[in-house]
């Protein structure tokens, strides 16, 4: 079943990161839909509408929603476009749990060559999380 997404929901980007603007789309969409943000059946945004909202290349967006198909993470509708695949939560989860990964490989590195402790890392993070 197809749904319209009533939240109006927008992937986040973060435009000073390495990280290819594509991979930061599939990446915003498997965060979305693993919190259940999106659910299986809500519409995405087309190509058009991510290209002007986010101000981004057409090129990209097409890549993106290639790339999320794919990964199972969506599925093309004729008619309507692309939407949340059914199976998409169990995908999402992985690639979630990828990302998640990664930020905490880059924060041990940054923490060690700060010379920081594991405790002294822990209370920074219980001090983030709580904000």
């Amino acid at each position: 079943m197809v749904q319209k997404n009533t939240t109006a929901w927008l992937p986040h980007l973060d435009l000073q990161s390495d990280k290819p603007l594509y991979e930061q789309l599939v990446e915003s969409v498997a965060l979305a839909v693993a919190s259940g943000e999106l659910k299986p059946g809500d519409e995405l945004p087309s190509v058009r509408s991510l290209a002007a909202r986010l101000r981004i290349n057409p090129n990209t967006a097409a890549r993106a929603l290639r790339m999320m198909e794919r990964e199972g993470l969506s599925r093309a509708v004729r008619g309507v476009g692309s939407v949340v695949a059914e199976n998409a939560q169990r995908h999402a989860k992985g690639r979630a749990r990828q990302s998640l990964d990664r930020e905490l490989d880059s924060t041990v590195n940054v923490a060690r060559r700060l010379g920081l402790d594991l405790e002294s890392v822990i209370k920074a993070l219980r001090k983030k999380w709580k904000e």
